[in-house]
């Protein structure tokens, strides 16, 4: 399973950031890399107020920084 993780930022707060991740099955690192940014925009539009700051496509459970 690979998982799209990214960091957001509050656009009026740009200090208070969190991490989040979007799960994929039967995806590739390719696949995932590809339609990251098609993703994070809609998850932009269904959180107005925050903005991606980083993302990465890993394995689930890869304790990676981003």
């Amino acid at each position: 399973m690979i998982e799209l993780a990214f960091v957001v930022c509050l656009s009026a707060d740009p200090a208070t950031c969190e991490t989040r991740a979007l799960q994929f099955s039967d995806v590739s690192l390719t696949n995932c890399t590809m339609a990251a940014q098609p993703q994070l925009a809609q998850w932009v539009m269904e959180h107005p107020g925050w903005r991606v700051q980083r993302w990465t496509c890993q394995p689930v459970g890869t304790s990676r920084e981003i």
